[in-house]
């Protein structure tokens, strides 16, 4: 089985501001995750990006917001998309 696309979208939220969401299914779990998911997600303002969610191979599930990455307990894709938008709420201004 190769890679899946599940999705792949670029959301424009306002003139400076989009959000691209990239989720796969592959055959076997990125080194470093428990699971059968690649993603990456993120948050752009201004040509900046201002934080986002990916798995990359040893490193597994995390978050870069700002300067900092942090790990992510990745559980579903839904739920994973639940949380990015949530954060995506508190950054976007009103």
């Amino acid at each position: 089985m190769k890679a899946r696309l599940l999705l792949h979208e670029r959301l424009q939220l306002r003139v400076d501001a989009f959000v691209e969401l990239r989720v796969w299914q592959v055959p076997r779990p990125v080194a470093g995750s428990a699971h059968s998911y690649k993603h990456a997600l993120a948050y752009v303002v201004a040509k900046l990006c201002v934080f986002r969610y990916d798995n990359e191979a040893v490193k597994g599930d995390h978050r870069h917001i700002g300067g900092l990455e942090a790990p992510y307990d990745f559980r579903t894709p839904d739920e994973l998309l639940g949380d990015f938008w949530q954060d995506v709420d508190r950054w976007r201004p009103e």
